[in-house]
């Protein structure tokens, strides 16, 4: 029997990444904008896509982001890492 993976269903939230004004990740307020979101009921959280500033992150930046968000959510909801850039 094949092994199926459960469908993404739900709220699922294109997650902007918050920025200082000099243009680098507010990684504190990344997390805090993760747990608002779960607080709040959403199902899924998307980071690093069109609306995270994907296309003006680093590779290392994008690849922190992502890091970042899976820590905090902490298995709570999935995070749905964007691989645009």
């Amino acid at each position: 029997m094949p092994h199926s993976k459960p469908q993404l269903t739900g709220s699922i939230v294109a997650l902007v990444t918050p920025m200082h004004p000099d243009g680098s990740v507010d990684y504190p307020a990344l997390r805090k904008l993760i747990d608002w979101h779960i607080a709040e009921g959403t199902d899924c959280i998307g980071v690093v896509g069109t609306t995270g500033e994907s296309p003006t992150v680093s590779v290392q930046e994008h690849c922190e982001i992502i890091r970042v968000s899976v820590e905090q959510a902490n298995k709570r909801v999935p995070i749905m890492a964007g691989c645009g850039s």
